[in-house]
């Protein structure tokens, strides 16, 4: 009866270390530990448990997988700072600026193209706060909408590829960040475009809301503008084929990718001349600390798998999980739900490495495809930067949103825009295909993989070969070669 009450005693404790506002890495590590030794007091773990935590350990700092969340945050500081995402907004706002709503589509396409050439959800928002929301509150624009404009589209930095989040998830859940990348083009698209059908209908009831900038504000013509334009666009496109394109053909691993489009950045910001020592050190600072809040996190829930797997803390779960009503779509329901809810409270880092090795088990018994299952996940996380009371997304407009805006305003305006991102996660649910039919297609199909087994004469002295019989008969390694390849031509 005790070590049955070891996992939900643990798993209660945390969450109640985590209400206490206890720092995630130390109360995992910590409770972890703790209940290591009460098992040890109690006879129910043997100490030699914890001598599978160091290897456990330096496997993290191995995993050169995760060396490519340092790299993709140092790429898109550095596009932030050398001024790319100025340059963008002004000539794109300037683009749509005769469309009603003009400005907001603008922002929704920056925040797309900032997404995918950076993946730093803070650099867009905050990017996007002081460069176009002062255009917007200037020439009409309904403040609710301003403000849920840019959170929302700050926020797709989550599900583009190179998507930081993204890698996390296929790191936990042993999918490939290939197949992710490539299975959430679709959603990408399909929320994209939800965000500009929202901006269409709003600008279409509520004219006065998103109104086209006046004659005055359009500093081009139209065909300087469409040449400054392409100017202005083609580097970052040029280094989002080469990072993603390499990917995606198999050239270089997302850690190189990630390598290649840091270079990238620093390369385009020299030839911008906005290549500094101090906006090195800034950019270098934040991604020391963002790599180190991600290891030191990663540690923390390893201490806390290892000691919740010993009292067989997985079982539990995967229990709790399978006496739910409605089976699969049950647990997928209730699954998103929890995050949904965890996501006005904790980070999409925290959820992702505390419950989602626990649901990843649990999916693989009910079958569903990892891909398709992290990519439904991870648009979940992407809402937790728009609820309050912890929406960060939220928190980084609030930093530089001019004061006259209230807090309140801010959370009413991103209120339409968190139904939208729910109605895209309802759509990828119900449309698996969308996510997997793209990585099917990248996968080999086994049934064209042809084995040839050649057959084997075993020596049988030293030195020596035995010869094939001299009679016809079919020697025992031979029958065996013959009866596999036979297998493989039923299964083929």
């Amino acid at each position: 009866m005790a070590f049955e009450l070891m996992a939900p005693l643990m798993f209660a404790s945390l969450a109640v270390l985590l209400l206490l506002g206890y720092p995630v890495a130390f109360a995992l590590a910590a409770n972890g530990l703790l209940f290591a030794f009460i098992g040890f007091e109690l006879g129910l773990l043997q100490p030699e448990l914890l001598q599978a935590l160091p290897q456990r350990l330096f496997g993290i700092m191995q995993n050169q997988l995760l060396l490519a969340i340092p790299f993709f945050t140092f790429m898109g500081l550095i596009l932030e700072r050398s001024g790319m995402a100025e340059d963008l907004l002004d000539t794109i706002g300037q683009l749509f600026g005769p469309v009603r709503g003009g400005v907001a589509y603008a922002v929704i396409f920056v925040g797309a193209l900032l997404a995918a050439a950076t993946g730093v959800i803070a650099a867009s928002v905050i990017a996007m706060g002081l460069i176009s929301l002062p255009i917007m509150l200037r020439y009409g624009y309904s403040r609710r909408l301003s403000t849920g404009v840019i959170c929302a589209s700050g926020t797709l930095a989550q599900i583009i590829p190179p998507s930081i989040v993204l890698i996390v998830l296929a790191d936990v859940l042993g999918a490939s960040v290939g197949d992710m990348y490539l299975g959430a083009l679709g959603p990408a698209a399909v929320l994209v475009s939800l965000l500009a059908l929202y901006v269409a209908l709003a600008s279409w009831f509520n004219p006065e809301a998103a109104p086209a900038l006046p004659p005055t504000a359009r500093t081009l013509a139209s065909w300087p503008l469409y040449r400054h334009a392409l100017f202005v666009m083609m580097p970052p496109l040029v280094l989002i084929f080469l990072v993603l394109g390499s990917i995606f053909m198999g050239v270089a691993t997302p850690t190189e990718g990630g390598a290649m489009g840091a270079v990238g950045a620093l390369a385009l910001a020299g030839a911008k001349r906005r290549l500094g020592f101090r906006m090195l050190r800034e950019a270098l600072d934040s991604t020391t600390r963002l790599a180190s809040f991600v290891m030191f996190i990663l540690i923390g829930s390893t201490v806390f798998a290892l000691v919740f797997r010993a009292v067989d803390g997985d079982l539990w779960v995967e229990r709790l999980f399978m006496m739910l009503p409605g089976g699969v779509w049950g647990f997928i329901i209730t699954a998103n739900i929890l995050i949904f809810v965890l996501g006005c409270f904790l980070d999409f880092f925290e959820i992702a490495f505390i419950l989602l090795p626990l649901l990843g088990p649990v999916a693989a018994k009910f079958g569903l495809d990892p891909v398709w299952f992290a990519i439904m996940i991870g648009l979940n996380l992407q809402t937790s930067f728009l609820t309050p009371p912890f929406g960060f997304s939220l928190f980084y407009l609030r930093s530089v949103a001019p004061a006259y805006i209230k807090t309140s305003e801010i959370y009413r305006g991103i209120i339409p825009f968190v139904c939208i991102q729910l109605i895209a996660l309802a759509i990828v649910i119900g449309f698996p295909r969308l996510v997997t039919h793209v990585t099917e297609r990248a996968r080999p199909d086994p049934s064209t993989i042809e084995i040839r087994i050649p057959s084997i004469d075993l020596g049988t002295g030293k030195g020596s070969r035995q010869e094939r019989p001299a009679d016809g008969q079919t020697s025992e390694e031979d029958k065996a070669a013959a009866e596999i390849e036979r297998l493989l031509r039923e299964n083929r």
